[in-house]
């Protein structure tokens, strides 16, 4: 019963932060899955990837929607997106599980500090 309210509370802190953030697999549940509960870099990333399957976003979507922050051509772009991620994540997988698990790990740090440098050094407010 732990373990799933585990899961719950990561789903939870993924689909908080996706809305606010337009985060959640690999900024949230996969340092979660490693970290809080002992997965395998490779176990944790193809966790995510199943979380993801469903439509995660669908209530996200409706919320900025309906309060007019996206229109249908945004719409139109995300499912765009997600069309590239279909493929990008199956190449992206076939990657990485062939990479060591440290290697992995290594890379998806590099990843995480990279990009909050990038953005750290772009906000201007």
């Amino acid at each position: 019963m732990q373990q799933i309210v585990a899961f719950l509370v990561t789903g939870l802190l993924a689909g908080i932060l996706a809305g606010l953030f337009g985060v959640g697999g690999g900024l949230v549940i996969v340092p979660c899955l490693v970290l809080l509960l002992g997965f395998g870099q490779q176990a944790a990333a193809g966790t995510s990837l199943v979380a993801l399957l469903a439509p995660v976003g669908i209530g996200g979507v409706y919320a900025f929607y309906a309060a007019g922050k996206i229109n249908s051509t945004h719409i139109k772009f995300g499912l765009l997106i997600s069309l590239g991620m279909v493929f990008g994540t199956y190449f992206g997988s076939r990657i990485a599980v062939v990479m060591s698990p440290v290697t992995l790990k290594r890379a998806f740090c590099v990843f995480l500090v990279v990009t909050a440098a990038k953005m750290w050094m772009t906000t201007t407010q």
